[in-house]
Order: structure tokens, then sequence, then C-alpha cells
């Protein structure tokens, strides 16, 4: 997949990771795209090589639930998931 490509299905991925998340997750257009694209090459990668599948729809999946893993590893690292109270 080239990167244009990458990065118009890493945002419709990144928009559906967000959906599929509980809560409200603090962070802009352009993380939801990065994590997305982010997702979206992982799971495509792991689905075409070591499980060795052409199925298009188990990387759409794969892919939201990655985007799913790296959005909330961003928000627990950048600390914008946990409610601050003074």
């Amino acid at each position: 997949m080239g990167i244009f490509a990458t990065i118009i299905v890493g945002a419709i991925i990144g928009a559906l990771a967000r959906f599929f998340m509980k809560g409200d997750q603090n962070i802009g257009v352009l993380w939801t795209v990065i994590l997305g694209a982010g997702g979206t090459a992982l799971g495509w990668w792991l689905v075409e090589g070591p499980m060795g599948s052409d199925s298009t729809i188990l990387k759409w999946i794969v892919s939201i639930v990655l985007a799913i893993v790296l959005i909330s590893l961003y928000l627990g690292v950048s600390n914008r998931g946990a409610s601050r109270r003074r």
C-alpha cells in the first residue's frame, strides 16, 4: 500500500477506532490519522506476513484493534486520558 493510501485508510481506521473506544479521547485529528495509519500499516503487515492471509475484512479488523491499542497507549503516555483534579 502506498503512503497516500495509508494516510487515507489511516484516517478512516483512526476514526473507527475512536468510535469503538469507550469514553472521550482528548486527541486531535492529526494524532488520530497518525495512530490510525500506524494501526493500518501494522495490521496489514501482520495479516499478510505472519498470518499469511489476504482477507481484506481481517486486515480492517486487525487494523482497528491495533489503532485502538495505539490510541490507548498514546493517551496513557501523554496523560490525556486521565482526569486531572486540582
